[in-house]
């Protein structure tokens, strides 16, 4: 039996209410499907596992992460019954890191220690933002002083590995304003914090409001500000750049220095394989990616025909993947590095992307020290530009 380490991914698609942003698989008024989907999602799992069997191998998790929609929407029973079916059916590696992700308004001092005795160890906060004027603009359901104390529940009922989410680039933003988040984020002292561009996707009422013209958004050059700033700002607060949306800090304690980085999101910058669960829910496995059915109703009624509920899939081949490696990796600081790509392919880095890169080593996009080869501050801001090149465009 041949086992293979993954990640694993749980997506749960309810919300309270639908933020008029988001193009995540999440639906709001839904809740009368939960049990029926945490009954699928336990099937789920052992149909994973047994087609998994029947080509002699078996799955050892290294992460298990539950994202959405809003986790914490589902009742601590409901978490027990998808931890305890996982349990059974997929070995756990040492240490496993266990994330729920939760949003203010949802989550107190008694959930997160029922979610601590479930062998819950991190939890991702979706504040979005510690300005009032902001998070009504973002549609959200909690205000500034809210996500504060969800934060501050998190560390009272004993998590404390809490990553907070930040949108920078907001409507009728200002980079003050941007400020004020930062050092409110700052002061909470969070283990991680994850810093995203707002991105207006099709489909949304934000996207419909700005083709009327009436979404005011700030400038690409406002924008590079902000996330010039928080690079500085969080460099001095002691925070490691690891990832060019994530930062996380050491911490020492009587074992050491624990590391704080999100290990779930390096599995899939690292480019290895993970399986997700789930409503619309990503895999990457044997050289080829799928998901499943978005619509909850699709999925449950695909699992209780004994079917798994796959909605596309396609093979990935070795120059694409290849390609994928160079790109994930280069999100990373740590880079990639010529011996690592030379162990998975059996190819030169340099061989398979040299020229590429040289022109994106002479636009002061990438740095190369002879061994690994990682963004420059400018490549940080410009990445997209790098990614384009490496899949074969001109910069």
């Amino acid at each position: 039996m041949k086992t293979i380490e993954v990640g694993v991914y749980v997506h749960m698609p309810f919300c309270l209410s639908k933020c008029p942003y988001c193009d995540f698989n999440s639906y709001a008024n839904r809740t009368e499907l939960r049990d029926a989907y945490v009954e699928a999602l336990c099937r789920e799992i052992s149909l994973v596992v047994e087609q998994s069997r029947e080509r002699s191998e078996e799955y050892l998790a290294r992460t298990l992460y539950f994202g959405g929609g809003t986790p914490t929407l589902l009742a601590p029973a409901h978490l027990e019954r998808i931890l305890s079916a996982a349990a059974r059916e997929i070995g756990w590696h040492p240490g496993l890191e266990t994330s729920v992700e939760a949003n203010p308004g949802t989550v107190d001092v008694a959930l997160v220690r029922h979610l601590r005795s479930l062998g819950i160890n991190r939890v991702s906060l979706g504040a979005q933002s510690l300005d009032d004027a902001a998070l009504r603009g973002l549609g959200r359901i909690h205000n500034a002083a809210q996500a504060m104390q969800a934060f501050e529940d998190c560390r009272l009922g004993g998590i404390e590995n809490v990553n907070v989410d930040l949108i920078y680039g907001l409507p009728r933003s200002a980079v003050y304003q941007w400020r004020q988040t930062l050092e409110r984020a700052i002061a909470l002292a969070p283990n991680h914090l994850s810093l995203y561009p707002l991105t207006v996707e099709p489909n949304t009422p934000f996207h419909s409001r700005l083709e009327r013209g009436d979404l005011a958004v700030p400038t690409d050059d406002e924008v590079a500000e902000m996330y010039e700033l928080a690079e500085d700002m969080l460099a001095e607060a002691g925070y490691d750049h690891y990832e060019i949306s994530n930062w996380a800090r050491a911490a020492r304690n009587d074992e050491g220095e624990r590391d704080y980085r999100c290990q779930h999101n390096l599995i899939y910058w690292r480019n290895e394989p993970y399986v997700g669960l789930g409503a619309g829910a990503h895999s990457s496995l044997r050289s080829r990616r799928f998901h499943n059915a978005l619509s909850p109703e699709d999925y449950v009624s695909s699992i209780a025909r004994g079917t798994l509920p796959i909605a596309f899939s396609e093979a990935i081949d070795r120059k694409l993947e290849m390609a994928e490696t160079a790109i994930l990796r280069l999100r990373l600081s740590e880079g990639i590095a010529r011996s690592s790509f030379r162990e998975r392919f059996g190819e030169e880095l340099d061989g398979a992307f040299g020229r590429r890169m040289q022109d994106a080593i002479g636009h002061g996009l990438v740095a190369d020290d002879g061994e690994t080869m990682a963004l420059t501050s400018r490549g940080r801001l410009l990445a997209n530009e790098v990614f384009i090149a490496i899949l074969g465009k001109n910069l």
